[in-house]
């Protein structure tokens, strides 16, 4: 079966989220089944595996309605899209598209790097779910990264198709810490600085943690930075990374006493599976999702209690907490791998094939 992944939606310098889990899942995916590619820019290759590609019109052009048309002339036996955006008018080929969450109906403020129109289109979009319906409904199958979102979307009846899971996992080969090492009383945040995110709690906390530094990774803008910087308790210590590669981030997570993050909703939480999967405890909000990424193995709080997340980071400093729950992290993250990602995939793409065939 010659499955073709749109990977369009890669980043051409670092990854972004959606960037990651369609670069991972195609470099999975082509170890079990035939896998090409969709680009629209050669820079998109060097964070891409090195599988055969097709280079086509970008998914925000006007030319965009009519992508189908070069499709059907690629032989796909399914074709998969890690968004539910792609054109599909004259299509030929069985189709997954895929809803990684419904953040942005409650949060709809759009990406900044979009452009403006589409900024626009992006909020009037997230006014009704009836536009989702009717992308959604346009495919074969749509794949979905949780049992969050799945239950989401069956509540708002957003799609009648089947609507499979195709997990998000962390990065392959990475080093495990030994929990008798134990930390240098750092607390690592990585994820953007939107409101909803709530860095604002986390500053707050540092407060009660005397000793900690905080990191914030991500890129910041300098309106946004000089927001939180005015919001640091006074002789703490919280440090601006704007953007760190991912051999820093690991390092960073190496040494943390934790991944923490107290987002007030969140399409999914990789973060915290990346922390897991190296060994690094994780604090985080109580929310349904982080429940379903985290189970067991992550320290709970509510979103608006500062004075809670430093309580939690507190319980840290005991050297055995601090080591059971890192042993616990692994176990939880083992849950997680991009190699079952892919046949999950590969099983839903043989659905959708059928469902095609079927008529």
């Amino acid at each position: 079966m010659k499955i073709i992944i749109d990977a369009r939606f890669t980043r051409t310098d670092h990854h972004d989220g959606i960037s990651r889990y369609g670069a991972s899942l195609i470099e999975a995916t082509a170890k079990i089944a035939e896998v090409s590619m969709l680009i629209s820019d050669q820079r998109q290759l060097k964070l891409l595996p090195d599988v055969p590609y097709t280079q086509i019109n970008s998914p925000l052009s006007p030319r965009e309605v009519f992508v189908a048309r070069k499709i059907n002339t690629l032989g796909a036996d399914v074709v998969v899209c890690p968004m539910q955006t792609m054109g599909s008018w004259g299509r030929k080929y069985p189709l997954i598209l895929t809803l990684h969450d419904l953040i942005y109906y409650e949060h709809p403020a759009p990406p900044g790097f979009l452009p403006a129109p589409v900024r626009l289109l992006w909020r009037l979009y997230h006014k009704a779910y009836w536009p989702q319906r009717f992308l959604l409904n346009r495919a074969d199958v749509v794949a979905t990264i949780s049992t969050t979102t799945r239950s989401l979307m069956s509540r708002h009846r957003l799609t009648r198709r089947p609507v499979r899971i195709v997990g998000n996992a962390p990065q392959g080969a990475r080093h495990v810490r030994d929990p008798a090492e134990g930390s240098d009383r750092s607390l690592v945040y990585m994820g953007s600085f939107m409101p909803y995110k709530n860095v604002e709690t986390l500053i707050a906390g540092m407060a009660e943690l005397d000793g900690y530094t905080l990191h914030l990774l991500s890129k910041i803008s300098p309106a946004r930075r000089e927001e939180l910087e005015f919001l640091v308790p006074p002789g703490r210590q919280v440090v601006f990374h704007n953007g760190v590669t991912d051999e820093a981030y690991d390092q960073l997570l190496l040494r943390a006493t934790a991944l923490v993050s107290l987002s007030r909703a969140e399409g999914y939480g990789l973060p915290l599976v990346e922390a897991m999967a190296l060994g690094t405890p994780v604090i985080a909000s109580d929310t349904p999702i982080f429940r379903e990424v985290g189970a067991d193995a992550v320290r709970y709080v509510p979103a608006e209690s500062a004075a809670q997340f430093a309580a939690a980071v507190r319980e840290f400093d005991d050297n055995d907490v601090w080591a059971n729950a890192s042993r616990r992290t692994v176990q939880r993250a083992a849950d997680f791998s991009w190699a079952e990602s892919a046949r999950q995939l590969v099983s839903a793409a043989q659905e959708a094939r059928s469902l095609h065939e079927a008529g």
